[in-house]
C-alpha cells in the first residue's frame, strides 16, 4: 500500500483554500463593479411576471481571466 506524501497535500489545500479566497474577493467586489454582469452580450430579458438573466460576455471573460491565471500558477 502506497502512502501518499502529505506535503502534496498541504500544497493542494493552499492552492484550494487560496482559489476560495480569489473567489470570495471576486464575488464581495462583483456589486461594485459597474460592468460585472452589465457587459454587451449579456441576456436579460423581462416580462410581466418572469425575469431571466443570462451573463453570457460576462462569463467568458471570466473564463478567460481564470483561464490565464492558473496557466500561470501551475507553469511548470
Amino acid at each position: 500500500m502506497e502512502h501518499f506524501p502529505l506535503h502534496a497535500l498541504g500544497k493542494t489545500l493552499i492552492i484550494v483554500g487560496g482559489i476560495i479566497v480569489v473567489l470570495g474577493v471576486i464575488f464581495l467586489a462583483g456589486g461594485k463593479l459597474p460592468f460585472f454582469g452589465n457587459l454587451p452580450g449579456d441576456i436579460h430579458i423581462k416580462g410581466k411576471q418572469v425575469s431571466f438573466y443570462f451573463p453570457v460576455v460576462t462569463m467568458l471573460v471570466l473564463s478567460v481571466i481564470l483561464t490565464v491565471i492558473v496557466n500561470l500558477i501551475f507553469r511548470k
